[in-house]
């Protein structure tokens, strides 16, 4: 027997679903409910890699720990990866299998994927009590319904009800709401079970007669008013948030430590992937973290970070005409610190021979680290650990670039001592590796050189602990729920599907 489920659709991107369906797993699962998260497609720059070596959106990572399983391809089939304005890397089931214009993909290859899509939910299904599956963009993007297979596409074959969410802070969400069951056809508004509304700010009274007007005329309740919070995000897909920071300013009990803070520089690349590398520094009291894309912006920073890109050599264009190249040769001649992060590490190196990713051929890096990059037509996918700076590191890598270190000391090492990734010389540093300031013993100890190199007198917090951090967002995610939304009706409609009778809004979708 399958177990129940539900499809979080949204109003538009962006409008909280991501959020939505981590909270409603973290609910789920505090009620002893075994749940997974599912996203059918995907389109993202942060991604992860699960113990068994598969890339899949960060989102559904997250989503996974709310729901406190192990993430695996299951959870989220299709990735897209975008890399120009035309055209993504498709990413099946944890692999890479190639890149594809918009319309090849729209025209075909989509569709294609249908069967492997609901395979993996159906698989889920047969695991799990309950699988809370995330739409993407909205369900009522008319022009993209025929081949859908992340929403209505889905809800329809796997007999999903949906819960649209839409964000009330934009404005006009009573329209938004109307409008995407309206531009429904009838089979797949019969199963749009209601609404949830998301950041609302105020005194929820005054919102009343107005979902009471909403469900006069669409005969769908509203499931829950979910009250604006700051700091709430969890790994976004394609947004430039720091996702913790905003919580951590929040937090009374986290000033700076010691009598200065340091301030760092995250250079926004074009097609810059996995910034949520970022988020940990951003978890610590007195670190403070910004986008740049001006050189002098890095004047005041005590540290400048490069970070992963989906465009090595076209960042690498872009640091150059930006004026930023400069600058950055500038800091490293200094003993400024600079850290380089998996595309951030190969722009740092000496050459990088390219017939892959942008097909450029040979192109010269900044020169800053004595490597030679060469891209391989097989991605590097895996779950390292290692030790640097005396301390513990976990990571992962997701790159086609294979490093050949000829010189300075390597950043990351076994137990034994023996170099495993990465190149350091002075204070400029380069690692293939995500997520490795996650590791809270050597995020410390990397400030502290930081900090010392800078002439800083920061002090890190001795007790940051970035897990904890992230399970307490989980849990807020998971408290907004409980206490906002109608959970027993929630439940009846995972457990039961969409209520019977629903009625249809005219017009419904064009024929």
């Amino acid at each position: 027997m399958s177990g129940g489920g539900l499809l979080v659709a949204g109003t538009t991107s962006d409008a909280g679903k991501s959020v939505v369906t981590a909270g409603i797993c973290r609910w789920l699962v505090r009620q002893g409910v075994k749940v997974a998260p599912f996203k059918a497609q995907n389109m993202s720059l942060n991604s992860f890699v699960t113990r068994e070596g598969a890339e899949i959106g960060r989102a559904q990572a997250m989503q996974a720990q709310a729901c406190r399983v192990e993430p695996t391809a299951l959870m989220n089939p299709v990735l897209l990866k975008p890399g120009g304005e035309r055209s993504s890397q498709v990413v099946l089931l944890g692999k890479a299998v190639g890149e594809m214009s918009a319309r090849g993909y729209h025209g075909g290859r989509q569709q294609q994927l249908l069967g492997t899509v609901l395979d993996c939910l159906a698989q889920l299904r047969g695991t799990y009590d309950a699988v809370i599956c995330e739409g993407a963009g909205s369900p009522a993007e008319i022009n993209l319904r025929r081949t859908d297979i992340v929403n209505m596409g889905i809800a329809r074959n796997a007999g999903l009800p949906v819960l649209v969410v839409g964000d009330i802070d934009r404005g006009g969400v009573f329209a938004s709401f109307f409008g995407t069951v309206a531009l429904l056809s009838p089979e797949d508004q019969a199963l749009v079970a209601g609404f949830l509304v998301n950041k609302f700010r105020g005194d929820v009274s005054l919102l009343e007669p107005g979902l009471d007007m909403l469900h006069g005329l669409t005969g769908r309740h509203t499931y829950g008013v979910l009250p604006f919070r700051h700091g709430l995000g969890i790994d976004e897909e394609d947004g430039l948030a720091v996702s913790l920071r905003g919580a951590v300013r929040e937090s009374a009990v986290a000033p700076p430590v010691g009598e200065d803070v340091l301030r760092v520089a995250v250079c926004a690349v074009p097609l810059m992937s996995n910034f949520t590398d970022v988020d940990a520094l951003a978890a610590e009291p007195g670190v403070v973290v910004r986008f740049v894309d001006r050189p002098e912006e890095l004047a005041d920073a005590d540290l400048v970070v490069l970070p992963g890109t989906r465009g090595t050599v076209r960042a690498l264009q872009w640091l150059h005409e930006r004026g930023l190249a400069a600058a950055l040769r500038r800091r490293a001649a200094e003993g400024r610190p600079v850290l380089g992060i998996c595309g951030g590490y190969q722009i740092l190196g000496e050459h990088i021979e390219d017939e892959v990713e942008s097909r450029a051929g040979h192109v010269d890096g900044l020169g800053l680290l004595p490597v030679r990059v060469r891209f391989a037509r097989e991605k590097t996918l895996t779950r390292p650990t290692g030790e640097a700076l005396g301390e513990r590191v976990e990571g992962y890598e997701i790159h086609h670039g294979v490093a050949d270190v000829r010189g300075g000391t390597a950043f990351l090492s076994d137990d034994s001592g023996h170099g495993l990734d990465g190149c350091r010389v002075g204070q400029t540093w380069g690692t293939h590796w995500h997520g490795s300031l996650e590791s809270d013993g050597f995020r410390r100890a990397f400030l502290r050189e930081v900090a010392a190199a800078a002439g800083r007198r920061f002090v890190p917090a001795p007790d940051t602990s970035f897990a904890a951090l992230r399970e307490e967002q989980l849990d807020r995610l998971g408290d907004l729920i409980e206490q906002h939304a109608d959970t027993d009706a929630l439940w009846r409609l995972i457990e039961s599907g969409a209520p019977q009778g629903l009625p249809f809004i005219p017009p419904g979708a064009p024929a």
